[in-house]
């Protein structure tokens, strides 16, 4: 499994937001500067967390973005397969049940049917709340 830079930079602008919840709404411009992520590939990224109601947005002059609940009430599997789908490390194991014609003769799917739920417990144990404690304020 590869997680990319949309995955990436997800986790950390909903980090970042949580560092700086006190602050109400913040501009992209603060973000971007404090992560060293483009304006651009923010603007890419914030309409998903936005459908996805992980995060509210407010225009004008103190506009900007927060979070639309408390940092713990987030995982990181969430964020994650909201940028990336799903994090299965194969496709054909992704459906339930299994559809795949060879699923009865394949002698490893069982391995990646246990390294697709080792993932998916480890990143929907981790929340945001865990995420902000690991991190040095800018």
């Amino acid at each position: 499994m590869r997680v990319s830079t949309k995955g990436r930079y997800a986790l950390r602008i909903m980090a970042d937001l949580a560092m700086h919840r006190e602050d109400g709404f913040i501009p992209l411009k603060e973000i971007a500067k404090r992560q060293g992520i483009t304006l651009k590939y923010m603007e890419q990224i914030m309409p998903l967390l936005t459908r996805a109601g992980y995060v509210k947005s407010c225009r004008g002059n103190n506009g900007g973005y927060r979070l639309a609940r408390d940092p713990e009430s987030y995982t990181a599997g969430q964020i994650l397969r909201t940028t990336e789908g799903s994090l299965a490390p194969i496709p054909c194991i992704e459906e339930s049940p299994n559809t795949c014609t060879h699923k009865d003769q394949c002698t490893t799917v069982s391995f990646w049917e246990g390294l697709w739920q080792v993932i998916n417990d480890y990143v929907d144990s981790v929340t945001l709340e865990d995420l902000t404690k690991n991190i040095k304020m800018y």
